[in-house]
């Protein structure tokens, strides 16, 4: 294995270059051009299987061993956001209003550095490795399923991921079995009410004033309807009705997202919501439009995958602590692979010694400790490694 860290340490630098190029140039969900070739060429430079437009926009290459034995498949993914950058560094994104503000960059230049590793040790490794450069991460439906149709996963008996996590500090990796990260849901509403003057309410039905009441009453059901136990996040994050101060809004626009782990409480919850703004509606006389839209499902790691990173990781040089990790709100749709196969996904601390806080995931001055990179490659390495060499 010291032969393995070696080489990734050879390629920090590469891959330093490799994120802060993709970070100068960063390209949304869905419209991923540049970037798929990018990672294709260097594939192929290294002279692996390549695959390109999997599932739309992703890339898979695959590397074979010298010897026979299982598949591991590996995951990165590669789109930005529609946030403008806010962060002074020489390698500030150059295209306005597009960032990447979540380390998917760094994703993507660690699996390349350690398949340029694992490349030189081709003949030791028993097996093959599928590399997944994977698609529009950031939003719904996402880039896994469609890539899994495609046959991404087709021969893997085994698949692990990492995100780069920049609220925690370098050092630490952060473990769960089970659900690790919430479904994602999204909810679209529009509220019909009757426009008037604002001086006249008994001759209209306030949208506003309904809209407010029901985004009130929709809390009740985190508060009295879910089991304590168990955990639910409801966020109405969006609420407009244009209109001028003096008229009473004939329609209000909301929406916002459901976030669960357990399936039975997503369905309730998709249901409730609708009784709870359809009783408001009925008691005034006004009508809607509700749409509920499935996410990404939650992430759930699975327990012999998860106990063996778990077990490798705190023997990677540069890993001062593996921690295992309360559930996190947030969605991914990795949730996807290990629907189809064994894996586990974990996090890798990305904070840098000196900053007292990060700024966030999805924030305009978002970034992250480019050595977590080296942690991340090594885990991943040494699980793949490993993995391969005991079940040949």
């Amino acid at each position: 294995m010291h032969k393995l860290f070696t080489l990734i340490d050879k390629n920090y630098d590469e891959m330093v270059k490799m994120r802060r190029h993709l970070h100068e140039y960063p390209e949304l969900s869905f419209e991923e051009v540049e970037t798929p070739a990018y990672i294709a060429a260097f594939h192929r430079e290294l002279g692996h299987e390549v695959r390109e437009h999997v599932g739309g926009r992703g890339v898979v290459a695959v590397l074979h061993g010298g010897k026979p034995g299982k598949t591991v498949a590996l995951r990165a993914d590669f789109d930005a956001l529609a946030i403008q950058e806010e962060n002074d560094v020489p390698y500030k994104s150059k295209v306005a209003g597009k960032m990447h503000a979540c380390g998917h960059d760094g994703h993507t230049a660690t699996l390349l550095g350690l398949a340029k590793a694992l490349h030189v040790l081709k003949e030791e490794i028993a097996g093959n490795i599928v590399f997944i450069h994977q698609h529009a991460e950031e939003i719904a439906p996402g880039g896994a399923k469609p890539m899994i149709e495609d046959g991404c996963l087709d021969g893997v008996d085994v698949i692990f991921g990492t995100h780069l996590w920049a609220p925690t500090p370098l050092g630490e990796i952060l473990v769960r079995e089970g659900a690790i990260m919430a479904a994602a849901d999204k909810v679209e509403i529009t509220i019909y009410g009757k426009g008037g003057h604002g001086a006249e309410p008994h001759h209209s039905i306030d949208a506003v004033a309904l809209a407010s009441q029901f985004v009130v009453n929709a809390q009740q059901l985190i508060s009295r309807r879910i089991d304590p136990l168990k955990s639910a996040v409801l966020t109405i994050g969006h609420f407009e009705a244009i209109n001028p101060f003096n008229v009473i809004a004939e329609r209000v626009v909301l929406a916002g997202t459901i976030r669960t782990f357990e399936e039975e409480v997503r369905t309730q919850l998709e249901q409730e919501l609708e009784a709870v703004l359809h009783a408001t509606c009925l008691a005034f006389g006004a009508s809607y439009d509700y749409r509920y839209t499935r996410g990404y499902p939650s992430v759930y790691n699975h327990s012999k995958e998860t106990a063996f990173v778990t077990h490798l990781a705190s023997t990677v040089p540069g890993v001062e602590q593996v921690k295992t990790c309360p559930p996190f709100m947030v969605g991914e749709d990795f949730a996807y692979y290990l629907e189809k196969v064994p894996g586990t996904f974990f996090m890798t601390g990305a904070k840098k010694p000196e900053w007292e806080t990060a700024f966030p995931h999805h924030h305009a001055r978002f970034d992250f400790d480019e050595r977590a990179m080296l942690i991340a490659a090594k885990t991943l390495g040494k699980a793949t490694f490993t993995y391969l060499n005991s079940h040949e």
